[in-house]
């Protein structure tokens, strides 16, 4: 049930980001957070989940025995679809 929620998760995100990049640009999303401290709150707030996760997934993938620096560069690359695909493909002792 996990893996489903997260896969269903993952291809809406994914669909949302194709139409925001398409209408956008990959820049385009970036300057619309800058616009006001509205959009610099939510900037913020994503960079912090991000960094807790990163410090989570660094920690976890090193435990099982995975290198966790093409998970790290994924997901500073695509932020939430890293940690999405990350936490959909890893299989940990503890489920």
């Amino acid at each position: 049930m996990k893996r489903i929620v997260l896969a269903i998760t993952l291809i809406a995100f994914l669909v949302l980001t194709a139409i925001a990049v398409f209408q956008h640009g990959y820049q385009g999303i970036f300057v619309q957070q800058f616009q006001n401290f509205a959009g610099i709150q939510v900037l913020v707030d994503l960079v912090i989940a991000l960094g807790l996760f990163l410090i989570w997934m660094w920690k976890d993938a090193r435990s099982e025995g995975r290198n966790p620096w093409p998970w790290l560069l994924l997901t500073l690359a695509t932020g939430s679809i890293g940690a999405l695909v990350y936490l959909l493909v890893y299989k940990s002792n503890r489920d």
